[in-house]
């Protein structure tokens, strides 16, 4: 064709990562069975697919309710539902999830308009902007009051709760995967704008990711990378042992502070988003602060206790939403669960405390209190949904302790997991090659993995909370 003098786009990325070059994808070996499946259901294996399949127990969850979301039957109209995407996308100037779910809207008949700006949406889709930009950023602010003036039977634009519960579940899930694509470096895709160039290839220039702002080298010496897994794996085998001291809940309350207020910079250079992101957003200047800023007041805890997913959040989605509370469960304690028994070079290891550290510290980072509660009345969720969706469910609560954040999480490893989950699109090859320096590629994405599905929950139960007080 080209020569014909027909132009001939050619893929500017040879793999889904531009972290993870495609010999170590290879190496690693995605499952082969369920990129196939995805292959015949949808025509294509996507980026993200490609790199989840690492973990293939975690992508059929992630699949099978992301179709839900989006393509079962549901209050919302399948175009409305991509339009949310995109705007929960743009947020974090997530280029690759903008382009996907424009995709999705035009496929599903939406009008070509509405991606011109958001003035160009109705005005229903539009009322969702500040709850857009809460839950992307500070979902703590989130009251009833904000339920109320979408709800209200007086309003001009009125949302049933239905409806809302659904667009605030697609909003949280697109914010939650931008966190999985910038984290984990994703290149556009080749029909994606920045994915393909009509320029023959060239040896003196490697076309930059707009997914990775800084490729910077951070690679350390092989030795420095061995000593740090071994001294995880001993402190790891301390903290063990010390499970069964006991601690005072002053002693508890003063940890999880102290690990809260910790300043962990994130400083890098705001880059300018692109136009096709800035026109889909609505107050640009709104971003992630910290929970609780060293010298001011911060906002109350969220204590495990008093709401939390398994006693509250997941019987109100599934009372909204039927079926939705069951696929994000699972998808839950499937990623809360998921082990290989390895860690970096060594096999064997009960990873449950580090896993458990990182998800703990994504909640402390939001300000949620996590705590670890036996049932003392053995009744099944459907019986809490059934009795009442409000009934507090007899349980013993014990504090978490916030010491083991501490131990656990070296301040590279930190400084990752913050960036991603609060400001995403700042993070950069350099702060991803800077932790976990000797751990395969597919122990980084189970990181990944964590971070998104914990800042998900998160940002839900701030939502369905202020639900509830409304419901009351």
């Amino acid at each position: 064709m080209s020569e014909q003098g027909v132009k001939v786009p050619r893929a500017l990325a040879s793999g889904p990562s531009a972290f993870i070059t495609t010999k170590e994808m290879l190496k690693e070996g995605p499952d082969q069975d369920i990129l196939i499946e995805s292959f015949l259901s949808s025509g294509r294996v996507n980026h993200i697919t490609m790199v989840m399949a690492l973990h293939p127990a975690y992508l059929s969850c992630f699949l099978k309710t992301q179709h839900a979301l989006l393509a079962l039957d549901g209050p919302l109209p399948h175009h409305w539902r991509h339009y949310i995407a995109v705007m929960a996308a743009a947020r974090h100037h997530c280029l690759y999830l903008v382009q996907q779910h424009s995709a999705g809207f035009l496929e599903a008949g939406g009008d070509e308009s509405w991606l011109s700006g958001i003035d160009f949406a109705p005005s229903k889709l539009r009322s969702l902007q500040t709850l857009n930009k809460l839950l992307a950023h500070r979902p703590w602010l989130i009251t009833q009051q904000h339920i109320q003036q979408l709800v209200c039977p007086g309003a001009e634009t009125r949302w049933s709760l239905a409806e809302l519960i659904h667009a605030v579940v697609l909003m949280a899930h697109a914010h939650s995967l931008c966190s999985f694509v910038w984290g984990c470096g994703l290149n556009p895709e080749p029909d994606h704008s920045g994915g393909y160039t009509f320029q023959p290839p060239s040896v003196a220039h490697v076309p930059r990711s707009p997914h990775s702002p800084a490729h910077e080298d951070g690679r350390q010496e092989l030795c420095d990378g061995v000593m740090e897994v071994e001294v995880l794996m001993k402190r790891m085998a301390e903290l063990q042992q010390q499970q069964e001291e006991e601690c005072t809940q002053e002693e508890m309350v003063t940890r999880f502070e102290r690990e809260r207020s910790e300043s962990i910079p994130t400083a890098v250079v705001w880059e300018a988003p692109p136009e096709l992101v800035v026109r889909l957003v609505e107050d640009p200047e709104f971003r992630y602060e910290d929970f609780a800023p060293r010298g001011e007041q911060a906002p109350p805890t969220m204590r495990a206790q008093d709401y939390s997913w398994e006693d509250h959040g997941f019987s109100l989605v599934n009372r909204l939403l039927p079926d939705m509370g069951q696929f994000l469960d699972e998808k839950f304690q499937v990623v809360s669960n998921l082990t290989y028994h390895r860690m970096a070079m060594h096999e064997g290891v009960d990873t449950h405390t580090l896993r458990k550290a990182l998800w703990n510290y994504i909640h402390c980072l939001y300000g949620i209190r996590s705590v670890s509660h036996t049932e003392i009345l053995l009744s099944t969720r459907l019986d809490i949904f059934f009795v009442s969706n409000f009934a507090p469910c007899l349980c013993s609560y014990d504090d978490y302790d916030y010491g083991s954040v501490n131990v656990l999480l070296e301040r590279a490893l930190k400084v990752f997991v913050k960036t991603m989950a609060c400001h995403p699109e700042q993070t950069t090859t350099r702060i991803y090659n800077a932790f976990w320096r000797h751990f395969r590629h597919s122990e980084k994405v189970h990181a990944n993995l964590i971070v998104m599905e914990a800042r998900l929950q998160a940002a839900l139960l701030y939502t369905l909370r202020a639900i509830t007080y409304y419901m009351r």
